[in-house]
């Protein structure tokens, strides 16, 4: 297998089947996850939103593409979920705001669900942003400063740890601005911890299934990237 340290001004341009797979896979789960976040879910002692189903997910498929692919490609794929994100957003609108038919009923059930999808995008665009990049910031840096190391322990390690730092500034920044006068500000900082722990629970529970992807994908690309000399400003979306 071939450790790949990107020099400055190099990347990897090819876009294989496997990192179209996981791209495709990331923006799918975010998508979903912002369509059914408005719903609040009650678990006992706990309240969560309908998101937590699936929007660990995307954060599983980041730690996969930063520990194969490295950084600058985890930036590209963040970026192309925010993209799509916004373009479902508008073309929600755009459905909302078009005349129904005469046999249409269910306008008012329509945008008594999506009408708070804007709100709940914005949070979560900012939310994503922010959360996305600590998280592959995170990963990034804890492996290269391990040398590159990729056994089970050290990639569990940074897993854990990115995805810890990543669901904590998401949960930070989504919950004020989604719910940030709708909800109570108890209710909301239990949805900031719950989530962020929550989450975080998740990735530790399916750390078997992301070791054996990551290995399997390595075999397949015959890579291990470790970041070195590259940029991580947020911005350099065509740096890869």
């Amino acid at each position: 297998m071939e450790k790949v340290t990107p020099a400055p001004g190099e990347g990897r341009k090819k876009v294989t089947i496997p990192l179209l797979a996981l791209a495709v896979t990331f923006v799918t789960c975010l998508i979903v996850a912002n369509l059914v976040e408005i719903k609040t879910v009650s678990l006992g002692w706990l309240t969560v939103t309908a998101g937590l189903t699936v929007f660990p997910v995307s954060y599983i498929i980041n730690d996969c593409v930063v520990e194969v692919y490295g950084f600058r490609v985890a930036r590209l794929v963040i970026w192309l979920g925010f993209a799509m994100s916004l373009l479902v957003a508008l073309f929600l609108q755009v459905a909302l705001w078009l005349p129904g038919d005469a046999q249409w009923q269910g306008q008012e059930a329509m945008e008594m669900v999506y009408s708070a999808v804007p709100r709940i995008m914005a949070a979560s665009f900012a939310a994503f942003l922010c959360g996305s990049m600590v998280n592959a910031y995170v990963m990034s840096r804890m492996k290269a400063a391990a040398g590159g190391s990729s056994t089970a322990g050290s990639f569990s390690l940074r897993a854990i740890a990115s995805t810890l730092g990543g669901e904590g500034v998401d949960s930070l920044v989504f919950f004020p601005i989604a719910f940030g006068g709708v909800l109570p500000w108890g209710t909301i900082l239990s949805l900031i911890v719950s989530q962020a722990l929550l989450k975080t629970a998740y990735e530790v529970l399916i750390l078997p299934i992301t070791i054996a992807v990551v290995r399997r994908l390595k075999r397949v690309e015959g890579i291990d990237t470790v970041d070195a000399g590259i940029s991580y400003k947020w911005w350099r979306v065509g740096d890869v």
